[in-house]
């Protein structure tokens, strides 16, 4: 047993602006300071209802939100942790907790005296003058209790509570499945097997194997860059239809299947809907969304495949075409030939290769370039601090100040693949900003994680503009929490409704295209060359290359994940129903074993069940937004001033689609997605500012 002295997190963080003290924290302190905040928790939630006083705004929301600080403070460590830089000791922990946390979740919402006194405020909320923030927090504590069962009586509030427990557990499951199974692929090639991979790849796949003491051989794996290099490049059809077999049907069999977890995880969704009154999921869980119902998606959705359907067929016609030509007889493209042959059609018809601007994108200057903006738009500044202790090596730690000086935030970068970290890119909250009752701003500490080209030996990482593009998304995010602006943590920074979240990382794609920001730092790794505008000039015309094909993949994912959390009835055929939910988006017919629901854990595992259509929602008000720019000056100060005042600062202390008025000063259309897409003409007075647009 751990003693309170050696567990760093039983009392307050003594580095430097809170941060965690990673060196000091061992797998065995988690789980001994989850149970005690859990059990503090519970002491302030039962001080809140024991009050004798009137219940008001202040003795019974406040004091809610500023509960279960001390959990907090080991959940803020553990599962950004438990995401990148995670062992098997880790996800035992990961396993056993969550079946606590989802009962004391659980018992807070059915805790009916607690209950009673929210609705008492509710009822009464004009007497207190509350201000449009504290209305907001107000409407989602009631909103949150309403809509997770605390209405239920007798048996439906005990099944309310299994099902919620055995929710927590499956999903848990389902990520784990994920990282686990990845972890085992290891496709060993002879240089015989190279032909078409671009150096990069053939120097790390090398190293790859050195390490394992193969000399001579070459190791690669599914992890995202490997894999998408890659697909890419290979010019070993075998080998690329094999990699594509691996990858698409990950998580269908074995010991990490995920088929029976993914199809029960949406039933017990389906139960917990309708025990709260709801027909299914969606209907549930779109109640506090731009969205708002189902059918609000579908509208997006169905409107946007109309669009884009007839330019999709434009683009794999003259796709087939030039495949057929290239290998002089006809040829059918199958989904591991996609990006293959599509590569090589953009480069043909742009000149364009994404390797060849590998050299112009250096890790360290792309950092420079990325932090740049936020200078040049938002006044920040960023300083290594290395007083500021890091979880992994790779990962470095930054203080964020503003144009005065003033202290903003701390932000983690963590950009390599490794065994311990999960596929894929995100941002994440390790604290969150509010006031507290003293009026003190607590600023937050956030991570940016990706999985980036490593460099090797003699090469620095050298990014694809991909993986600029990544960068700069996830870049947005942190800048959502860090300049967040808010007096309460719940609905301060990224806390806002999920298809609104991804428009501040979103709109920072848009700068990818802009040779004014690549400028800034876009310079040859060995010579100091800026890049060429001729290069620029190629990146920005092929960026409208295959952008219904990408929507129509975007789409895809939307419809699936609607299909399953619309379902009325068990699913018990996963190939069936995921064939039939993506038939009016299908690009190439389904191949078998091949599924995309086993490993979609964004869905299953993260919090964008029945949500991923928000990643094209933000895309429409994305493109209105840069559209906006545009039209005064990518970087015009008063513009960016407007942006982090109503939106990056604003977190979710109001409707979004008000904040965004606020900003734009009309609705958004969607006719600014399909101008940048190509879809529609671009008219003049767009072409104004920036006759590269």
């Amino acid at each position: 047993m751990t003693t309170q002295a050696a567990n760093p997190f039983l009392h307050e963080f003594n580095k430097p602006h809170g941060t965690p003290p990673f060196s000091a924290i061992e797998n065995s302190h988690y789980e001994e300071a989850i149970d005690r905040g859990i059990n503090l928790a519970q002491q302030e939630i039962d001080a809140i209802v024991n009050n004798r006083a009137v219940p008001d705004f202040d003795n019974t929301i406040v004091a809610m939100e500023r509960s279960g600080a001390d959990l907090d403070r080991v959940l803020g460590v553990f599962y950004p942790l438990l995401e990148a830089n995670a062992d098997d000791e880790m996800m035992d922990i990961a396993m056993r907790t969550s079946q606590k946390l989802s009962d004391y979740s659980t018992s807070i919402i059915l805790k009916e005296g607690l209950w009673n006194k929210v609705k008492q405020v509710y009822e009464n909320r004009e007497r207190f003058n509350l201000t449009p923030e504290q209305k907001t927090l107000l409407q989602k504590t009631y909103d949150s209790f309403a809509q997770s069962g605390a209405n239920l009586e007798g048996e439906d509030r005990d099944k309310y509570r299994k099902l919620s427990a055995e929710l927590s557990e499956l999903t848990t499951k389902f990520g784990q499945n994920v990282l686990k199974e990845l972890s085992t692929y290891e496709i060993w090639l002879t240089a015989d097997d190279l032909a078409g991979l671009p150096e990069s790849s053939v120097v790390a796949a090398a190293e790859a194997a050195k390490a394992k003491g193969r000399d001579g051989e070459y190791l690669f794996t599914l992890d995202a860059p490997v894999y998408m290099a890659f697909m890419k490049n290979s010019a070993r059809r075998d080998l690329r239809e094999r990699m594509w077999r691996l990858y698409s049907g990950r998580n269908t069999k074995g010991e990490y299947s995920n088929l029976e977890i993914m199809a029960r995880i949406a039933e017990v969704r389906r139960q917990i809907a309708n025990l709260l009154g709801s027909d299914d999921y969606a209907t549930h869980s779109l109640k506090r969304t731009m969205a708002k119902t189902p059918q609000g998606v579908y509208n997006l959705l169905d409107q946007l495949r109309a669009a884009y359907s007839e330019p999709l067929k434009a683009e794999m016609a003259e796709l087939t075409e030039f495949a057929s030509t290239l290998e002089g007889k006809p040829f059918v493209i199958m989904p591991w030939d996609y990006s293959y042959y599509s590569n090589k059609l953009k480069a043909s018809k742009y000149a364009f290769d994404e390797e060849a601007m590998r050299p112009y994108f250096e890790l360290n200057n792309v950092i420079d370039g990325v932090f740049g903006l936020a200078t040049r738009l938002y006044g920040l500044k960023f300083t290594q601090n290395p007083d500021i202790e890091v979880y992994h090596p790779d990962v470095k730690a930054y203080d964020v100040t503003d144009a005065d000086n003033n202290f903003i935030g701390v932000l983690y970068t963590d950009f390599f693949p490794r065994a311990s970290k999960r596929p894929g890119a995100w941002m994440t909250n390790i604290a969150e900003q509010y006031v507290d009752a003293d009026g003190k701003d607590h600023r937050p500490i956030v991570s940016i994680v990706m999985n980036f080209t490593k460099p090797t030996e003699g090469t620095p990482s050298l990014l694809t503009p991909y993986e600029v593009e990544t960068f700069l998304h996830e870049f947005g995010h942190s800048l959502h929490g860090l300049l967040a602006k808010g007096n309460y943590a719940s609905i301060s920074g990224t806390n806002v409704y999920r298809d609104f979240v991804e428009l501040p990382s979103q709109f920072n794609e848009n700068y990818l295209n802009e040779k004014e920001f690549l400028d800034t730092f876009a310079r040859h790794y060995k010579t100091g060359e800026p890049i060429p505008a001729q290069l620029v000039d190629r990146l920005v015309a092929a960026q409208q290359y295959g952008a219904a094909y990408a929507c129509m993949r975007q789409l895809m994912f939307g419809y699936l994940d609607m299909a399953w959390h619309t379902a009325k009835e068990p699913v018990s055929d996963a190939s069936a129903f995921e064939a039939a939910a993506v038939e009016p988006v299908q690009i190439f017919a389904p191949v078998e074993g091949a599924l995309t629901s086993p490993q979609f854990s964004h869905i299953f595992a993260g919090g964008y069940a029945a949500g991923y259509y928000s990643y094209k929602w933000a895309e429409v008000l994305d493109a209105d937004a840069f559209d906006y720019f545009k039209q005064n000056g990518i970087f015009d100060p008063a513009t960016a001033r407007s942006f982090r005042t109503n939106v990056l600062e604003r977190g979710g202390s109001e409707a979004p689609d008000e904040l965004y008025r606020r900003f734009r000063g009309q609705d958004p259309t969607i006719d600014a997605l399909l101008r940048r897409d190509g879809i529609l003409p671009r008219t003049s007075s767009l072409d104004k500012p920036d006759t590269r647009d």
